[in-house]
């Protein structure tokens, strides 16, 4: 599972940096990133038969996220937040893609829920970069 052998170590280390120098909405997506994924560990299905239907455990993790980021987005003076929760938003249509196409191949519905999580931790660690340079501007 080569996703996993990536997604993880990089998941704590872009945490780990947005705790470490980052501000409130930085630490706040980190968390729901952790959250986010510890849940998805929980309620995904058995690999046998992940993805051929609607999964409606990992539907309620990223709605949750999304909520969560979304939250963030709105109340943040800074812009990449929205990129943030558009991104979850894409991620999330993926479980209504797969209820109205139910013949959607199990591989593409995977596919189109993990896909984003990249970017989102990517988002993630250059707003805390920025977050960091500007504070330490500011602080000059």
């Amino acid at each position: 599972m080569l996703g996993a052998t990536i997604f993880i170590p990089l998941l704590f280390a872009v945490c780990f940096y947005a705790w470490l120098r980052g501000g409130g909405d930085e630490r706040l997506v980190a968390a729901t990133c952790l959250a986010g994924t510890a849940a998805t560990l929980l309620v995904v299905s058995p690999l046998r038969q992940r993805y051929s239907g609607v999964e409606g455990g990992l539907m309620l993790v990223d709605l949750a996220v999304l909520a969560g980021f979304v939250t963030v987005a709105l109340r943040s003076k800074r812009f990449w937040p929205l990129w943030v929760a558009g991104l979850q938003l894409t991620t999330s249509l993926g479980h209504i893609l797969k209820g109205v196409d139910q013949d959607l191949l199990p591989r593409a519905y995977g596919a189109a829920l993990q896909f984003w999580s990249y970017p989102i931790l990517i988002i993630l660690a250059a707003g805390t970069f920025r977050t960091h340079r500007r504070l330490k501007q500011s602080a000059a």
